[in-house]
């Protein structure tokens, strides 16, 4: 997803007054601590059921929750947002045979008593019904939940959204980045006039006699909650086949407003040449297995898994931000990688999501045009950072505490300044083994995984063969960044890190001296340099080094 503050400033004009205006109380904030009672158990796999009413803007839907228990089980926890109702809940057998359910945590936990207690080992189905009228987003994809949009025509147009708040906002669910289901079946009923939109790959649609049509998928690899999209709308289908350098002929669907569609169908290449760079620079596209999907959102985007939100008309090149390529599209499409693919365990790492997405838009703009072009991408970032906020943490935390820009661009200049320390090459070959440990590309079980800022560091320093430790600790835990000093005097530069605590932080500088370039040795945080008298010099004149300026 792109930062809040990224958006162009007609949009920011208006986030404001409307987050400010929202009378609704506020969504439950996704991930945090686990519960133990949510702990005990492993989803396997989720069956949902979603029926929409424009008209009303109300759904009605069910899902069956199949999980594995890890330990005793009398009760399967929920997150559910208090503004659906829960109709019935029944752990096996038919809705007549409905559990007493309870909701707690101010309405957003949903607590179905099991009829008897489930030991570990154990597997459960539970269905659970709800209904009612999901939160209308605020200000979609950073204050989630159902948009009600019309097309230029005036037809609906539906999406959802709700990293940081959760799916929660529409449906029963463990609101966790830390459960995947193996595998997952959608089903959107829609009116006839409607294409509903999902991940993974459509099996059926199913025509009804009440002038609604119900669009029937299934993902086929494990999906964090929060990417299980709907999209609808009367969307005219665009599809090819995309050649992954797995070998894999990929379903390519591209789901677009009839006004647009042949802006989209030009613009359809240049998208899948941003899968080919990723895959040649990561390893193949993750969910080949179901398809690469985009749909033409109401909002700006999201990265939801094979189906990727985008909020534009696909002309004048998309959105750029001032890059030579439609970021909008390719930032998305990274996190196919790095956010879907491998996906924190808890939002304390969230940095490993928007980091790396960041940073790889950097190395497309190189491979399309240069090392100024890379360069002109990672000044724009530098541009972009607040300070003043840590952008990992040690301890588990909620996907609000920790969003903030920083994540994406300090992350990403992080990434860069790690080339600096210890080389193109090896930096590339941690992107790709981080995405794709070796001899998991193809093999069982799934590469999709949860992972950790210390995983990341462990794999970093086995490719490079050296300690990264302080390097980390200094850029990613410290709410500011370092400082570097410097003193000129008789014919010598002296260098001195400071503001690292106590972190043996050694990243070396580049100094310019008479337009030769050195590379100045930080041992114990201090270097120096010879620079005698009418010498010119220039310290870090390729912003290679992440400090405060």
């Amino acid at each position: 997803m792109h930062p809040r503050r990224l958006v162009h400033a007609a949009v920011l004009i208006l986030l404001i007054p409307v987050l400010g205006g929202c009378s609704e109380a506020p969504a439950q904030d996704s991930g945090g601590a686990l519960p133990p009672e949510q702990a005990a158990y492993d989803v396997l796999y989720y069956d949902l059921e979603v029926s929409v009413d424009p008209g009303q803007k109300r759904i009605d839907g069910q899902v069956a929750v199949h999980a594995l228990v890890e330990d005793r089980l009398e009760h399967l926890v929920l997150n559910l947002d208090r503004r659906l109702t829960v109709s019935g809940a029944w752990p096996r057998g038919a809705p007549s045979d409905s559990h007493p359910v309870e909701r707690r945590e101010d309405g957003n936990q949903v607590w179905i008593e099991l009829p008897n207690a489930r030991a570990p080992g154990d597997t459960l189905r539970v269905m659970v019904a709800y209904e009612g009228a999901p939160r209308a987003a605020p200000q979609a994809p950073w204050d989630g939940g159902f948009s009600w949009a019309r097309t230029p025509s005036g037809a609906p147009w539906i999406a959802t959204s709700g990293q940081t708040e959760g799916a929660d906002l529409w449906w029963p669910v463990k609101d966790h980045p830390s459960d995947e289901p193996d595998s997952m079946d959608i089903a959107f009923t829609v009116p006839d006039s409607l294409v509903a939109a999902s991940n993974g790959r459509l099996r059926a649609v199913d025509r009804a006699s009440d002038s609604t049509r119900t669009f029937r998928w299934h993902v086929s690899v494990p999906i964090n909650a929060y990417n299980v999209t709907l999209n609808a709308a009367p969307y005219v289908r665009l599809d090819t086949t995309y050649g992954s350098t797995s070998g894999t002929p990929v379903p390519v669907s591209a789901y677009v407003l009839p006004s647009d569609s042949v802006d989209a169908a030009r613009a359809l290449p240049d998208f899948l040449e941003q899968v080919h760079f990723l895959e040649d620079t990561l390893g193949p596209y993750p969910p080949r297995a179901d398809k690469y999907g985009i749909a033409q959102a109401p909002f700006l985007g999201m990265e939801h898994q094979s189906l990727i939100a985008y909020g534009h008309d696909f002309t004048t090149g998309g959105v750029g931000y001032e890059a030579p390529f439609d970021v909008l599209h390719f930032h998305e499409l990274a996190h196919e990688w790095y956010g879907n693919l491998v996906t924190v365990h808890d939002w304390k790492d969230f940095w490993l999501h928007e980091g790396p997405a960041t940073y790889l838009e950097a190395l497309y703009a190189e491979h399309l045009r240069g090392d100024k072009a890379y360069h002109a991408r990672t000044d724009y970032f530098r541009r972009q950072i607040q300070g003043g906020v840590a952008i990992a943490r040690a301890s588990p935390t909620t996907a609000e505490a920790i969003y903030h820009r920083d994540v994406y661009y300090r992350g990403a200049l992080t990434l860069h300044t790690l080339r600096h320390v210890v080389g193109e090459e090896a930096l590339r070959a941690i992107l790709r083994r981080f995405a794709y440990p070796e001899g998991t590309a193809t093999a069982e079980p799934s590469p999709y995984r949860h992972v950790t800022t210390d995983d990341f560091i462990r794999g970093a320093e086995e490719i490079a063969g050296q300690s990264l430790d302080a390097f980390f600790e200094v850029y990613l835990y410290q709410d500011s960044l370092p400082r570097l000093e410097t003193e000129r005097s008789r014919g010598t530069l002296r260098l001195r890190w400071t503001g690292t605590g106590d972190a043996a932080f050694e990243v070396p500088v580049p100094v310019r001296v008479n337009g030769e370039t050195r590379r100045v040795v930080m041992r114990g945080g201090s270097g120096t340099v010879s620079v005698p008298a009418g010498t010119e010099v220039e310290v870090d004149p390729q912003g290679w080094v992440l400090r405060q300026r």
